[in-house]
Order: structure tokens, then sequence, then C-alpha cells
């Protein structure tokens, strides 16, 4: 059964893509993806997006989860942005 999130209008769980950028760096994707994995189970290998900014200096990384509350997307989002590496998240 879906829950309605009445503060988001999102009906929970369903598919939602988490992007994270930063400097183009080695294992910046599997920091992104670590992260993410601390708040949901199961990511699978398809799940996993990068892209290179035009310059070549910066890449995000999106990860499409099975999302299945606002609190867990909450809670992504801010280790995302608490760590030191990661300049933005969407």
């Amino acid at each position: 059964m879906q829950e309605i999130d009445e503060d988001t209008i999102m009906e929970f769980p369903c598919q939602f893509p988490i992007k994270a950028m930063g400097k183009v760096e080695e294992n910046f994707d599997i920091l992104v993806v670590s992260i993410v994995r601390n708040h949901v189970s199961d990511i699978s290998e398809n799940a996993v997006k990068s892209r290179l900014s035009k310059e070549g200096k910066f890449v995000s990384i999106t990860v499409t989860v099975e999302a299945e509350s606002k609190q867990q997307l909450d809670n992504i989002y801010r280790e995302l942005t608490a760590h030191e590496k990661v300049l933005w998240a969407l």
C-alpha cells in the first residue's frame, strides 16, 4: 500500500533520483553510492549514472532509489551534503 506524505504530496514507495555533484576524483561515485546505501538497502547496478561537466572538472552522480519516506530522503540528503567532497545534492 502506498503512503501519501501530505508535506510533499508524494506517494511512497516511489522511484526517486538523488543527484550529488563534486569535483572529478577517483571513487567519487563509490562515495556517493555508499552514502545512499546507508539509507537504502537495495540499489540495482543500473540505478547509478554519472555525467561529467562540460569542462570535465565536475561530475554528477545520480542514484535512483526506491524511496520509502520523506524522512528517508531527508536523511540521505543530510548525509550527502555533510560530506566535504559533495558540493551539491539535488
